[in-house]
């Protein structure tokens, strides 16, 4: 029942998105008089996760395009934007230049107190008045919790140096300016481990539908193992041993019964509610709200006209665009770089056979292969002509490399008289594109009906295979990781591609990074791995040099939100 509400409450809430952030809650409507049916409580419970799931967006650029795996180049004249994603990846932005990090702050303090506000309310409810047993009231309130701490987690994460705020009718509660991380550790901390045997738990593999967009057991659990692993990060003090007792309990069942799919692009299809390897999504569907179909995540992952190669001609959701590529791996004279960071199509490539590397291709029947796009992207046009994607404004046909240059109308084997490859000096032929969720055709059922995917298996997987290779347990964690991996390549390919002792590959700190920009590509958190591993600061990648300082590794907190709050002080290696 709870999914079905949210998704007529999505519904309605798409109408309206969260353009008008500074909006107050149910502004208009008192809680006296809010509350009347048992559905009011539910929808009052969903509201703070429809802005939960529009705020992804903003945190996709903070962790992408600030690491080594995806560029934004400019491309004929497109994306130059004052230089603004040339910042981002040469790590200068400032207090006055960052838009992404002013709405990252601003909309998780939005979430954190919309959630604030629901369970203060829920606190003056009578729960048998509207229908709920003591369980699933308690659920409600600790779903509530759930999503103020995956807000919390973020906050700590980019910012470290933030305030807390528990309170919405009470804001003498609230602390005015910023507290040690550690107070925001620990109240992460004391939350997810209070409210986790209040949540649901998942009971059998294929009821993942049921529970859909709602915080679980393993949810909850899910989210300590995120924060213990990056805890030497977020405040100086390393809690793997915890990161692995939470994660090892998870694939033990202890928190619900969960399965790594057999196939790489399952968690991320049409029908991914139904896939055992999903721990939490937000639902989305084309109609209701699709925010992993807009612009700041996935739907500016592909050319501009990709729409005409995948047969979505009537462009639901408005026509592409070219903002992110992969990073790449050749010079301009075809020779390859010897980065030790970025180079992601390269990395996919040491192991050969791998089912991701295929082109993108819609099969039909809701089905595809693929994640990549590169080469030419060759159609069939209504009048049954075999054409290909083109670039916008300068007419060329596409012919995708894994290279930044001006190509323009080369042939594949030409390359550019002018060697230069920098952010400024890329064409709409530069860099793979790709497509980690589908984009179905217009003939079929099943379009944009992709659920976001917040939390999978294989990250507890990834997690615990750290944690063990950290602590010495390399033929351990390489099992952990092969029972992923495996799903990537073709069985004859497994004594060569899998980890040792299984197969011939070795596994090492490096590997493990490089295994996890394979495995999470594309999935908004390559900065803190880098972080992690100590290269984010310190590494070097294509038209990226070293920082000077490890300043970098947190964001400023932005002009206008110093300007609201006198008490706030800004992070260390910035202008106040």
């Amino acid at each position: 029942m709870l999914r079905n509400i949210a998704a007529g409450a999505l519904c309605a809430l798409a109408l309206t998105g969260c353009t008008n952030l500074d909006e107050t809650l149910y502004d208009q409507v008192g809680t006296q008089n809010y509350y009347n049916t048992k559905n009011d409580v539910i929808r009052a419970v969903l509201r703070p996760f429809e802005h939960a799931y529009w705020s992804i967006q903003s945190r996709h650029v903070l962790n992408e395009l600030t690491a080594d795996q995806l560029i934004t180049p400019t491309r004929d004249g497109w994306w130059d934007d004052g230089g603004k994603w040339r910042r981002l990846h040469y790590h200068q932005w400032d207090v006055e230049d960052g838009g992404d990090a002013q709405t990252e702050w601003n909309g998780c303090f939005q979430g954190i107190m919309q959630c604030n506000y629901v369970i203060e309310d829920l606190e003056q409810l009578d729960a048998a008045h509207f229908g709920f047993s003591d369980v699933e009231f308690d659920n409600l309130r600790a779903q509530s919790r759930a999503l103020r701490a995956w807000f919390y987690i973020r906050l700590l994460d980019a910012f470290r140096n933030i305030p807390l705020a528990v309170s919405f009718n009470n804001v003498d509660l609230n602390t005015e300016g910023q507290v040690e991380p550690q107070v925001i550790f620990d109240f992460i901390e004391s939350e997810l481990k209070e409210i986790l045997p209040m949540l649901t738990r998942k009971e059998g593999l294929g009821t993942g539908a049921n529970l859909q967009g709602q915080w679980t057991q393993a949810g909850a659990a899910a989210l300590l193992v995120r924060l213990y692993l990056n805890a030497g990060v977020y405040v100086g003090t390393d809690r793997y041993s915890d990161c692995e007792k939470y994660a090892q309990d998870i694939l033990d069942g202890k928190y619900g019964d969960y399965a790594v799919a057999d196939r790489w692009d399952a968690p991320f299809d049409w029908d991914n509610d139904t896939c055992d390897e999903v721990i939490f999504g937000f639902p989305g569907s084309q109609g209701y709200s699709y925010w992993h179909y807009q612009g700041d995540t996935y739907w500016w992952t592909v050319p501009a006209r990709a729409r005409y190669y995948f047969g979505d001609r009537k462009a639901k959701a408005g026509d592409h665009n070219t903002k992110y590529a992969a990073s790449p791996s050749y010079d301009l004279s075809g020779n390859l770089y010897t980065y030790e960071l970025g180079m992601p199509i390269q990395n996919f490539r040491k192991y050969p056979g791998d089912e991701r590397m295929k082109l993108y291709r819609n099969l039909g029947d809701s089905k595809r292969e693929g994640m990549f796009l590169y080469g030419y992207l060759e159609y069939i046009d209504e009048n049954g002509t075999k054409r290909r994607v083109r670039a916008p404004e300068v007419d060329y046909d596409l012919y995708i490399r894994d290279a930044v240059g001006k190509f323009q109308s080369l042939d594949p084997d030409k390359w550019p008289a002018d060697k230069t490859s920098n952010l400024t000096t890329g064409d709409h032929n530069s860099g793979w594109h790709f497509a980690k969720y589908p984009f179905y055709s217009d003939e079929d059922a099943h379009q944009m009906e992709s659920d976001y995917t917040e939390i999978r298996l294989p990250e507890i997987i990834y997690s615990l295979a750290e944690c063990k290779l950290r602590s010495g347990k390399k033929s351990e964690a390489a099992k952990l990781l092969n029972s992923v991996r495996k799903r990537n390549y073709p069985v004859a390919n497994h004594a060569d591609v899998l980890y040792s002792p299984e197969g011939k590959a070795q596994l090492d700190e490096k590997e493990m990074l490089d295994e996890w920009g394979r495995e999470f590509f594309a999935e908004s958190r390559r900065r803190i791995d880098l972080i992690r591993f100590g290269k984010f600061s310190t590494g070097t990648w294509w038209d990226k040099t070293p920082d000077a300082d490890r300043h970098y590794e947190i964001f400023p907190i932005m002009r206008p939100i110093l300007n609201s709050n006198p008490k706030l002080v800004q992070n260390p290696g910035y202008s106040s």
